[in-house]
């Protein structure tokens, strides 16, 4: 976890006010993409990079915000808060303060300062993080709470209607209800959730592959248009399938002839990965490493082959993984087309196996990759 102490001092000296200090972490999805969107199963786990913020009241009606990454301050008056935001980082924080107010909370006149750790364009979330921190200083600001489940909806309203980025729900939620040492299976459809213990002896390596494929975004578009078209051609016989959650393997066995080969594809994937995304909570519930890492292998084939979301750098960085007798596990993570490998190490070889795969990436892509060795933490919270 970050030193709080930079971030009380930055604090003081700008605005000359002893604050209290939030903080929340980052995320990695161990398994299940794009399930999101068809109410299945996500199970990410939240890491040790994370983003503080330092609060204290004003005595009048101004929302001052200092970032300590952009060396940057914004002021706004709260009676004349922009409705929206202008692609600008102060987006995230304002988003959170204006959501809070039509939820009915009495924001007062506060002074801000953020500062995060966690790697941006990385695909570990630091928008989730800086908003859940902002959250719940703000609240605290406010002198009430909201119960986790909920500050994370009023987040993922922030950057869907605010900053104007369709996310799911899963980024906050994993903010909110993280706990050390455990991932968090969370079923998208009632976020109801459960926790699962992530052994002691493994760490999370975070692999970047520094590769993010400029057709990514209507790569997206189009997955979500097949997944739509598959799930119509399952509801024309079966109507309870309002989305992919309703639907089975047996569903694709039985109708999937009726769907153009790359529609058959892509629905086989949500609706296996959505179970696999289970299966993993109940192999490291029993401690089953062999299991486990079998889940993640057939979660990247499927995001290789059916879902077609992964790259050659991704599946270099992959392959190199799984070869290292002290890896457990590798995927692709992440919305796909490039971004991050997740990792389960063996926790004494973890900072070899990250020097290693360094080299043979760089060898064998001529990319020098960011690495990131990570152990699952706690939920956003305050910093006494």
């Amino acid at each position: 976890m970050m030193d709080v102490t930079a971030i009380k001092r930055t604090h003081l000296e700008r605005f000359k006010e002893t604050p209290r200090v939030f903080t929340s972490p980052g995320r990695v999805n161990l398994i299940g993409e794009h399930t999101d969107y068809a109410e299945g199963f996500v199970m990410p786990a939240a890491i040790d990079f994370s983003t503080q913020a330092a609060i204290s009241c004003r005595d009048d009606r101004q929302v001052a915000i200092y970032s300590a990454n952009f060396t940057e301050q914004v002021i706004h008056d709260l009676d004349a808060m922009p409705e929206r935001g202008s692609h600008h980082w102060s987006d995230y924080p304002l988003g959170v303060v204006h959501m809070l107010r039509l939820a009915g909370i009495d924001v007062p006149g506060f002074s801000m300062s953020i500062e995060g750790n966690v790697p941006l364009g990385a695909g570990l979330s630091s928008s989730a993080s800086i908003e859940v921190a902002v959250a719940l200083a703000v609240l605290s600001a406010a002198g009430t709470t909201l119960p986790p489940p909920e500050v994370a909806r009023l987040c993922q309203r922030a950057e869907n209607s605010y900053v104007g980025a369709s996310t799911g729900i899963m980024d906050q939620f994993i903010a909110c209800c993280g706990a050390e040492d455990h991932a968090l299976l969370l079923d998208c459809r009632s976020l109801s959730y459960r926790l699962a213990p992530i052994p002691s002896n493994i760490s999370l390596v975070i692999c970047n592959t520094m590769v993010k494929h400029s057709h990514a975004g209507g790569e997206y578009n189009t997955r979500r248009a097949e997944v739509e078209e598959g799930t119509a051609i399952l509801r024309s016989h079966r109507p309870e399938v309002r989305v992919l959650r309703d639907a089975t393997p047996e569903d694709l066995e039985r109708w999937g002839h009726e769907m153009p080969p790359n529609v058959l594809k892509r629905c086989r994937h949500i609706i296996t990965d959505s179970l696999r995304a289970i299966a993993t909570a109940d192999a490291l519930e029993a401690h089953d490493l062999k299991k486990l890492g079998e889940l993640l292998a057939a979660a990247h084939a499927s995001y290789r082959d059916d879902f077609e979301a992964s790259c050659p750098e991704a599946d270099i960085m992959v392959d190199l993984a799984v070869r290292d007798p002290h890896c457990y596990g590798a995927r692709l993570t992440g919305g796909g087309f490039g971004g991050c490998t997740v990792n389960l190490v063996e926790t004494s070889a973890a900072e070899a196996f990250s020097e290693k795969i360094a080299a043979d990436y760089r060898a064998a892509t001529g990319i020098q990759p960011d690495i990131y060795r990570c152990r699952a933490s706690a939920a956003a919270h305050e910093v006494l």
